[in-house]
């Protein structure tokens, strides 16, 4: 879910997210990438649990409130 997220937000273009009013691209670059490493390192190898949580919910954050209304400014209006 989190490399899902992490690509989806490589891959848009970076005035989308300052048109939805959400932070920027950089900045959900960086919490994905440190929930990536949060969740593949801190949780698998060291068991730090909470970590690897918060890194999930931040995933999921992105998935569930960005992720859609970067898409529809891109997309343009449904008909």
């Amino acid at each position: 879910m989190t490399l899902f997220a992490l690509i989806h937000v490589v891959r848009q273009r970076p005035d989308a997210f300052t048109a939805v009013d959400k932070a920027t691209k950089t900045t959900w670059t960086a919490i994905l990438a440190a929930s990536l490493f949060a969740i593949i390192v801190l949780w698998s190898l060291y068991g730090l649990m909470i970590l690897g949580l918060a890194g999930v919910v931040a995933s999921g954050v992105y998935l569930a409130d960005v992720r859609p209304k970067v898409d529809e400014v891109q997309r343009g209006p449904r008909w």
